[in-house]
């Protein structure tokens, strides 16, 4: 199948990759070098602009930092809405508002375009093991034709609802999992002030109530487990100001809907204040050596 894939950060790149690996004949865009560098070396084909990689494709898949982006990429006069086939059916990966989901897909029905949102989970090692979960909002038979795709890139595909439908899980899940990572954080330095051995701690509370994934799979404290961000200095993985735009769009959700998330709310100012400290460019589990706020 003829692919155009546009975004190859952290994790697009990995899942573009995986689709060159299943055979497919994938042409990406991104506006680092050194991402379209490393895709080329995997055996992708690069071009110089996202209209280029969206021409004589099949499906067009997008993996953006924010929904201004996604809109920058769709709308407008020189948007691939205006420039695509019909006939490519658009995925878009993103985590964005789910309102801008259902902004860009209505605009993408009304051209013609058939169009899903399908944000994933799994982070940066999920993504290159091919593990990601998809939610995705859209129609049920636009979701079966990107289905062969999907699994050559992730484990779990889940069908949501409507447009936007695959956004508003990804918000929610996104938002447990900031508060996820910061109650596990406070728990491991508490453990540690008394004295005790974080790994030890950790394997106790893995096998106790308190178990979770940020606990279990991507422990935050340096030295307890390998192959994760908190022990790679907090490189690579899902930054900080990432979760933060995350909450954020949880929080403007719930306040659109009047739904209270006070969790959520101070979550976002803790991840907030974390990444004003200069940490936004590291991992998201780096908040595990949060500075005290008054």
């Amino acid at each position: 199948m003829k692919i155009g894939f546009i975004g190859l950060g952290n994790m697009g790149l990995p899942m573009a990759i995986n689709l060159v690996k299943a055979g497919h004949e994938v042409t990406g865009f991104d506006l680092v070098d050194s991402q379209l560098k490393a895709f080329t070396t995997a055996g992708g084909k690069v071009v110089a602009n996202a209209n280029a990689a969206a021409q004589d494709v099949e499906v067009l898949i997008s993996m953006l930092p924010a929904s201004k982006h996604v809109e920058g990429l769709y709308l407008g006069e020189h948007g691939l809405l205006a420039h695509a086939n019909p006939r490519t059916l658009l995925v878009d990966c993103s985590t964005i508002s789910p309102k801008v989901a259902q902004t860009v897909a209505a605009a993408a029905k009304a051209k013609g375009f058939s169009m899903i949102d399908a944000p994933v989970s799994g982070g940066t090692a999920g993504a290159q093991a091919g593990t990601l979960t998809f939610m995705v909002g859209g129609d049920p038979a636009d979701l079966e034709r990107a289905r062969p795709l999907l699994e050559k890139m992730g484990k779990n595909i889940f069908y949501a609802g409507s447009s936007g439908a695959g956004q508003t899980i990804k918000v929610c899940n996104n938002m447990l999992l900031g508060i996820q990572m910061l109650g596990t954080s406070e728990a491991l330095r508490l453990g540690i002030a008394n004295g005790l051995d974080p790994k030890v701690l950790s394997d106790i509370m893995a096998k106790s109530s308190g178990r979770n994934w940020a606990l279990e799979l991507y422990n935050p404290c340096p030295g307890v487990m390998d192959n994760v961000p908190s022990s790679k200095g907090y490189a690579g993985g899902f930054g900080v100001d990432l979760m933060l735009k995350d909450l954020g769009l949880a929080v403007e959700n719930a306040e659109n809907l009047d739904a209270d998330v006070p969790l959520g709310k101070m979550a976002r100012a803790l991840y907030e204040a974390h990444s004003q400290s200069g940490n936004g460019q590291l991992d998201f589990s780096s908040v595990f050596h949060l500075k005290k706020t008054s």
